[in-house]
């Protein structure tokens, strides 16, 4: 079996903690480790007030020991360059051809470093990302999650979408488990969830 590289959740001061727990609880049970990555190793407070210890500093960061990097949304990407650091990171990601998943407010950062300007993409709304100044405003899409060049986007209201695109990027589950969860988590389908264990017992 080949060993998978962990996935890197950034995190930093106001993060919001609610966009990413589906994607990594579920890349978790699939077998992928989720190791925290703040500006530095000191402990970050989510916007809902939890603490959190990174596991390592943004400089510590190499996209070869990553298989995606995961840059969630925080009221910081809004009020200063703060968080610009994370968005380089996500270009150095990308020209490395490891992926990138970005969702609510790191769509604007990304935008602001140019990765928005030629990839199909999508966020809380146009009018959101074109105060950026951003020169993709012809590729915004208006839908749940999109995904392109390697590189995931998603709105704020959309964490289940956000974390399907994921687990196809990454190949966490086959297309029927990932269909079935989608329909349990966001529709909540009640026949998805004997589809889904019968899915995961293969």
């Amino acid at each position: 079996m080949t060993t998978r590289k962990p996935v890197h959740l950034a995190v930093y001061d106001t993060f919001a903690d609610w966009e990413t727990g589906h994607a990594t609880a579920h890349l978790a049970q699939a077998g992928f480790e989720v190791r925290t990555v703040g500006p530095t190793r000191e402990p970050v407070t989510s916007m809902g007030g939890l603490r959190v210890l990174p596991d390592l500093a943004l400089d510590e960061l190499r996209p070869e020991d990553s298989s995606l990097l995961i840059l969630v949304g925080a009221g910081l990407w809004d009020t200063g360059d703060s968080l610009a650091p994370f968005a380089r990171a996500a270009r150095a990601f990308l020209d490395a051809g490891v992926p990138v998943a970005a969702i609510c407010g790191a769509t604007a950062g990304l935008a602001r470093e140019g990765l928005l300007d030629n990839r199909a993409h999508t966020s809380a709304a146009p009018f959101y990302l074109a105060a950026t100044g951003y020169a993709g405003g012809e590729r915004y899409a208006d839908v749940d999650a999109v995904t392109d060049g390697g590189l995931v986007t998603a709105g704020p209201t959309e964490p289940v979408a956000f974390a399907r695109e994921i687990f196809r990027l990454l190949g966490a589950y086959d297309d029927k488990a990932t269909d079935a969860w989608y329909r349990l988590f966001h529709d909540s389908d009640p026949q998805a969830y004997a589809e889904l264990e019968e899915a995961l017992a293969r």
